[in-house]
């Protein structure tokens, strides 16, 4: 048996906030953390699964967060947008110089930098066995990347999404916070929505179940995750019905 018989999934969304791009550092792009993840990246592909990534903008800017510093939402909104392209193409240089094939699509015209986000063609180019990474979000202000990861999900029809955070799953309440915070490897869609868990947004989380795709949350900082994720280990928490 080979390790692509192995792997519980065919296809998926890895969902990457820009956060995790930073490392120690705290705000921009930190090189080694990049090339660690584009490592990950590879070689989960290399197991022959096709990879959808969506990509935040938090490292660089944050829209919500600038509403409240006098910037206008709609503005700060798109300026995330743009946010997100950088770190896409970071993110596409590190696979490429890898070996991978990639395609950068974008949900705002930017014809310069990446492919308009088209459907049929995002299919194509993963049947190909290229990673198409998603960047601008839903191209809409007042939607979040968790929104555009559960959108993009549904649309090309990813068995699951990976969302790699700072945490190793779902807790009770902020484990950094609170050292008495339990960690939950089960929540349904409901539960989630009920008590506010604070996996994504409530549009995300909705999405996601309408459409019946599952959510597992787990660690990036722990080097393999993604793979061990994509292997079935018991690494973090899932949402599903």
């Amino acid at each position: 048996m080979t390790d692509a018989a192995k792997t519980k999934y065919g296809r998926i969304l890895l969902k990457l906030s820009g956060e995790a791009l930073m490392g120690e550092r705290r705000y921009g792009i930190d090189p080694d953390t990049l090339a660690r993840i584009a490592d990950e990246i590879c070689e989960v592909q290399g197991l022959g699964v096709e990879i959808v990534i969506v990509i935040g903008g938090g490292n660089i800017f944050r829209g919500v967060s600038g509403a409240t510093e006098g910037i206008d939402r709609v503005a700060g909104d798109h300026m995330g947008m743009l946010a997100t392209v950088i770190n896409a193409i970071a993110l596409q240089d590190a696979l490429e110089r890898r070996g991978a094939y990639t395609r950068v699509t974008s949900a705002i015209t930017m014809s310069e930098f990446a492919e308009p986000f088209i459907r049929r063609r995002a299919i194509r180019h993963l049947e190909k066995k290229r990673i198409v990474i998603c960047a601008a979000g839903t191209g809409n202000p007042f939607f979040t990347t968790d929104s555009a990861a559960a959108l993009r999900a549904s649309e090309l029809k990813c068995e699951i999404i990976f969302k790699a955070t700072k945490v190793d799953g779902i807790y009770t309440s902020d484990p950094e916070k609170d050292p008495s915070a339990t960690r939950i490897p089960h929540a349904t869609y409901q539960r989630v929505l009920a008590d506010r868990l604070q996996v994504m947004d409530a549009a995300a989380i909705d999405l996601a179940r309408s459409s019946a795709i599952p959510i597992y949350i787990f660690s990036l900082r722990e080097k393999g995750n993604i793979k061990r994720a994509l292997l079935g280990e018991e690494i973090g928490s899932i949402v599903c019905d």
